[in-house]
């Protein structure tokens, strides 16, 4: 057959060439050794850390080797497209600190970007495999292809356009396929796989030893089987069958399918490493042969673990779920106010096990300072411990300045908790209410003097050689400094038992008329401890350990019951700082008000 003339037959609209596209698309001028990554997503709407995982790993590898990183939409399917999902992918990524140099919504020399805009890029590549013999129309309908994988299912054979069950598409002449175009009947495009066959172009003696091609792809026989041997960025050698299968690389509507539109794209957009999902491994050798027939070098392609977690049921690993792991969806971390620098670091820890080390020999150094290698990850099952998340988030909150996390608090709340944010603007003190420090904050409350009352909560006991490690996220502040604010302010516990109800009565009576708001700490805890002894409680928690019998009880006993009338609860930060911060009348009222 004359394969040109076939492909004028298929494609008559289509006049370019791949050297034009290799004119318009050069290589990038970039150091050597720089490393080209993308991120290509499906425009579904749905975002995981899967994808914050894979993009922060392409991120890295960039920035480490003065390369760059795009963002390309893969968006061939129209079934699954979602509005407004490109901009919920760029948002959330840009709210974890990951940053494209060029893609899909911004400029570049490579677009474009969109997958769904690059039709006639596509269908040149396709008219010159034709054109070479290396693709053919295929007319097999649904019914054909549902036939064949009946008969391949019962006699246990892989299903799929291979071998014998492809002869009948590729043997058609050129007078078939022109009278079945003429009659209007559908087809796609497929690739000639070579398959199993022995020949040079596989790079095959007569004996069937190995030779290495360009690309570092190795071809070998296997028993009578070609095998691709090939090395992974994050897993070494891999060895697996070669494609047989004649796969679509066009479809009835002209769009590309996805392995085929990958294959032109990484190559125009001269992306260097490929790093994806364990699940695309099988996909490895198809890619493989569709470079090899467009005459591509091959990318670095970087497979990591799936993420998996220890079921709460079972106690066994799995994969995470959409369905059943909310945190699954990057959505969760920001509704919950985890730090974005939280999320980075502790995603750092599973994808190189140095990191942890090197953490804590430069507690104070930037992420961005690690040496990240691809090299270091682990190819086994990548475990995520939402526990071990927050152990990380509290070291890394800590090490952020109170005013920086007041912001990123009060940025969190107009987003996902607007109700709350003019209590974070104010001083706590309810609308129309006065305290002793200044007039209630209004709903419009944006000086600069009304969020340091929130930052002086978020400071206490943060510093010292033991500072206090409380914060985890943002929703989790709120909750554990809701007290200071008026309006969410509760009794949540009772007091000790070791307290009578008449005995508490007398401690805040005594307490409130002892209170002095100058007295230093000391001075404040001297008169707690007086409070005790007169009342029969241990001025040491020990006196009262070696010898209950003696006394009602301590004198922690007797400072939880103060704990509890201005905090409500019987754990928190130090009391005498909670007063400081309140202030002498909010003080006074709160234990006013269980006296009456």
């Amino acid at each position: 057959m004359d394969n040109n003339k076939l492909a004028a037959l298929l494609f008559p609209e289509v006049t370019g060439t791949p050297s034009e596209l290799e004119d318009r698309f050069p290589k990038r001028q970039l150091p050597q050794g720089a490393m080209v990554t993308r991120m290509g997503p499906s425009p579904t709407g749905f975002i995981h850390l899967g994808n914050l995982y894979g993009a922060f790993v392409d991120e890295r590898m960039a920035r480490l080797s003065n390369g760059l990183f795009y963002l390309r939409i893969e968006d061939t399917d129209d079934k699954r497209y979602v509005e407004g999902a490109v901009e919920t992918v760029t948002s959330a990524l840009d709210f974890f600190g990951i940053k494209f140099d060029e893609g899909a919504g911004m400029s570049g020399d490579y677009g474009p970007y969109y997958q769904s805009q690059r039709k006639d890029i596509y269908q040149i590549y396709v008219k010159d495999l034709v054109s070479k013999g290396k693709a053919y129309p295929c007319f097999l309908t649904e019914e054909d292809l549902a036939e064949i994988r009946k008969t391949q299912e019962a006699n246990g054979e892989t299903t799929g356009i291979y071998g014998k069950y492809a002869e009948k598409s590729r043997s058609l002449s050129y007078e078939e396929i022109e009278s079945n175009i003429a009659a209007g009947l559908p087809y796609v495009v497929r690739l000639r796989s070579k398959g199993n066959e022995v020949d040079p172009d596989h790079c095959l003696n007569e004996t069937g030893s190995a030779c290495e091609r360009d690309g570092g792809v190795t071809y070998a026989n296997h028993d009578g089987r070609i095998y691709i041997h090939l090395k992974d960025g994050i897993r070494g050698e891999v060895a697996m069958p070669a494609n047989d299968q004649d796969v679509v690389i066009l479809k009835a509507n002209g769009i590309p399918t996805y392995h085929f539109a990958h294959a032109v794209d990484d190559h125009l957009m001269r992306t260097t490493h490929v790093v994806r999902g364990e699940e695309w491994l099988m996909s490895l050798p198809i890619h493989v042969e569709l470079f090899e027939a467009l005459g591509f070098d091959l990318p670095v392609y970087c497979h990591t673990a799936v993420l998996m977690k220890i079921d709460d049921e079972t106690g066994n690993k799995r994969k995470l779920s959409k369905r059943l792991d909310p945190e699954l969806s990057l959505d969760y971390y920001r509704s919950e106010g985890y730090h974005p620098l939280a999320v980075k670091e502790y995603l750092m820890t599973i994808l190189n096990s140095d990191f942890e080390e090197w953490r804590a020999a430069n507690p104070d150094t930037p992420l961005e300072d690690f040496e990240f290698s691809i090299e270091k990850m682990n190819s086994a099952g990548a475990l995520f411990d939402l526990n071990k998340l927050n152990d990380v988030s509290k070291d890394v909150l800590l090490r952020i300045p109170p005013e920086e996390l007041a912001e990123f608090m009060i940025d969190w709340a107009k987003e996902c908790r607007p109700e709350i944010v003019p209590l974070l603007l104010g001083d706590g003190v309810s609308e129309g209410a006065a305290g002793a420090d200044g007039p209630a904050a209004s709903d419009s409350a944006t000086t600069s003097a009304a969020p340091e009352y929130l930052i002086k909560i978020l400071a206490i006991g943060r510093e010292g050689k033991k500072p206090r490690k409380d914060f985890i996220s943002a929703g989790q502040m709120f909750d554990f400094i809701s007290y200071f604010y008026d309006d969410c302010f509760m009794i949540r516990e009772t007091v000790p038992e070791e307290v009578s109800d008449g005995d508490a009565s007398e401690i805040l009576r005594r307490y409130l008329e002892s209170y002095d708001h100058n007295d230093d700490q000391s001075q404040w805890f001297d008169k707690i401890r007086t409070i005790a002894t007169d009342l029969g409680y241990a001025a040491k928690p020990k006196d009262y350990k070696k010898n209950p019998d003696e006394y009602k009880g301590h004198v922690g006993h007797v400072s939880t019951v103060i704990r509890l009338a201005i905090v409500g609860r019987s754990q928190s930060p130090d009391v005498w700082e909670i007063q400081q911060i309140l202030g002498e009348e909010r003080t006074r009222s709160r234990i006013e008000a269980l006296l009456v």
